[in-house]
């Protein structure tokens, strides 16, 4: 299967407030880049899944 690169963005919350980002990530499909930018985001900052939205998924093959 081909990889593609997504570029996802949304918020998650840190100590309270609201903070944005957006994320480069390469994945067979959009829920995998989907899962590797909660694994990402998550590790990184600390924060559970549930406190990280994702507004916006586009893709693009490589």
């Amino acid at each position: 299967m081909e990889e593609k690169t997504f570029t996802i963005s949304g918020t998650y919350q840190d100590r309270g407030e609201m903070k944005k980002f957006s994320k480069e990530v390469s994945a067979q499909n959009e829920n995998y880049a989907r899962e590797k930018t909660f694994s990402l985001i998550g590790s990184k900052h600390k924060v559970k899944r549930n406190a990280i939205a994702i507004k916006e998924v586009s893709g693009k093959k490589e």
